[in-house]
């Protein structure tokens, strides 16, 4: 067993793999199964796990939603009896803002 560094040409980050060699009988000749274990840290050379895919649970990663994409975020998960009620205190709201709005 052996630690592999590889780098990523693309992206330039640099993965940790745990090679472990073993004898293929049928090609006789010696082959090895990588593992990924985890990221490599450029300044301080630490390895963090990681999934090797920058998942949304990856700390690298950090995704900023515009407000649309986090309300049908929201949405998403509901119901449609849920949505319907939304969509009539939306409404309800929509009215009292136009009423204010006239007032003044």
């Amino acid at each position: 067993m052996s630690i592999v560094y590889q780098t990523d040409k693309r992206s330039g980050i640099t993965y940790a793999y745990e090679s472990k060699a073993y004898w293929d009988k049928e090609k006789k000749q010696s082959r090895s199964k990588r593992t990924l274990i985890g990221r490599v840290n450029q300044e301080t050379g630490e390895i963090t796990k990681t999934d090797g895919r920058c998942k949304k649970n990856s700390p690298y990663q950090t995704v900023q939603l515009t407000e649309q994409e986090e309300i049908t975020f929201r949405l998403k998960g509901m119901k449609i009896s849920e949505l319907k009620q939304e969509v009539l205190r939306l409404e309800m709201e929509n009215r009292e803002l136009r009423k204010k709005l006239e007032e003044t």
